[in-house]
């Protein structure tokens, strides 16, 4: 007896008439006269697989299987058959039905078959996965990562897993996630308002990472073509469509590499994982497009079908200031608003902006010849706003030790770091990619909250 998945029969792996075993859950049972067609899926693509249940053909037809409801989980086998109905292509003549797993409480069981909502579906967390838009979702974010993982492996570069504990802060955030072993309750007990790090497990003061970058580089001036792809964290309190306090990132750095080939290959990555989540998940894009009212595949072959537009950052200021945004500071991030505008009203178009003003950027990023800038790089989609953030690399040891002075940063705690500039230093670029940023705009979910398992924000740990 051959044990096959929803998505095989569908993709055609099974011969009609074939005796299968398959193994789900129950989105529905009707009946009639005799007969209960029960609606089953196993996660492994969108569709359902009907079953036909004959009261003569099987045993535990009274006893049991009139009790099946939503949810129940069921290992059934039988016959492959093409359908009469007009809804299905397949479905499948039981000869045996056993249930695996029952519901309950049906009438209380969190996700039943009527329709939920996204913010009623971030409550059951551990439950929504058996919904068909979050089906969906955990699939496409499954295959992207795959697919990032072969479009890396196929450009020559290697996988390098930074540190998730990190005493650096990359983006010179105050917002880090403080990490300790410390018992916090019996340090108040002792009257004491400060920590002894010395004490503590790793003898200094740690957090959790914002960014592997800087770990990264040590590898990318070693193995030329390197990247990392894990979570990051950032204790930041929003709790705005776009902020998770847990994200994962990917990060790519390369040596020998500049801000013009970077630009070159982010554009070209975005094209390649369009193109195959297109081909492999064209089913759950289609019905996502139904449910958040976005054309996703139109939106995805615009991408591939044009060349992202280059400009620069005081270019982009003109722009904004000849349209009344008023910006008054030349040498400010911009705004969500202004970045839609750009794209969406302006260029028509997905848009890097390039060499930002210096003052306004990290200090590792490389200074340009004009001394006022830096080679820098915000790749920008529309109705999203940036998706890639990236630079050529100071590989000049006495001006990056000169921009971590003029920026207040501690030139103690980053000589390691500053190691791969005494040592052999050499011209590097590199780029950071939100994930959960990346599947939203690909699946047309408003919320990064619901392009995440469990989603972690302000005051919610919960699951």
């Amino acid at each position: 007896m051959t044990l096959v998945s929803i998505a095989d029969i569908f993709d055609r792996k099974v011969h009609l008439g074939e005796e299968i075993k398959v193994q789900g859950w129950v989105k529905s049972r009707r009946d009639y006269k005799g007969f209960s067609f029960i609606d089953m899926y196993d996660g492994s693509c969108l569709n359902f697989l009907q079953i036909i249940v004959r009261r003569e053909l099987v045993q535990n037809y009274q006893t049991e299987i009139l009790s099946i409801t939503t949810g129940f989980s069921l290992e059934v086998t039988g016959v492959l058959s093409p359908s009469i109905g007009k809804d299905q292509k397949f479905e499948l003549l039981s000869t045996d039905v056993k249930i695996i797993g029952k519901i309950k409480n049906p009438e209380s069981y969190p996700i039943s078959i009527k329709k939920h909502s996204v913010e009623y579906l971030r409550e059951v967390a551990h439950l929504r996965p058996r919904t068909n838009i979050i089906g969906s979702v955990s699939r496409i974010r499954s295959d992207l990562i795959y697919f990032i993982h072969s479009f890396l492996r196929k450009e020559g570069y290697f996988l390098v897993s930074t540190p998730i504990i990190t005493t650096v802060d990359t983006e010179k955030s105050s917002k880090m996630f403080f990490v300790s072993s410390i018992d916090l309750d019996e340090l108040l007990a002792k009257g004491s308002e400060e920590i002894d790090f010395d004490k503590d497990f790793f003898g200094i003061k740690t957090f959790l990472t914002v960014s592997g970058q800087l770990n990264l580089e040590a590898y990318a001036c070693s193995l030329r073509k390197v990247y990392s792809f894990g979570p990051t964290f950032r204790a930041e309190p929003s709790t705005t469509m776009k902020h998770l306090a847990e994200f994962w990132m990917l990060e790519v750095e390369a040596s020998f590499l500049n801000l013009s080939e970077l630009i070159e290959f982010s554009e070209k990555m975005l094209k390649y994982l369009f193109r195959k989540i297109a081909d492999y998940r064209k089913q759950d894009l289609l019905f996502l497009s139904k449910k958040t009212g976005t054309n996703i595949l139109k939106r995805l072959d615009q991408f591939i079908q044009s060349d992202v537009i280059q400009v620069e950052y005081y270019d982009v200021i003109k722009i904004l200031n000849k349209k009344r945004f008023n910006v008054k500071s030349l040498e400010k991030d911009i705004s969500s608003e202004q970045e839609r505008y750009l794209t969406e009203r302006y260029f028509k178009n997905s848009i890097v902006i390039k060499n930002h003003p210096k003052s306004i950027k990290p200090f590792y990023m490389k200074i340009n010849k004009d001394q006022k800038t830096v080679a820098s790089m915000d790749l920008l989609l529309p109705k999203l706003g940036e998706i890639v953030g990236g630079s050529q690399r100071e590989e000049n040891f006495s001006i990056i030790h000169q921009n971590m002075i003029e920026k207040g940063i501690n030139v103690k705690n980053y000589e390691w770091y500053l190691d791969l500039r005494r040592y052999g230093t050499v011209p590097h670029s590199g780029f950071g990619l939100g994930f959960e940023r990346l599947v939203s705009y690909i699946t047309g979910m408003k919320n990064v909250r619901d392009v995440i398992p469990f989603p972690r924000t302000m005051r919610n740990a919960r699951f």
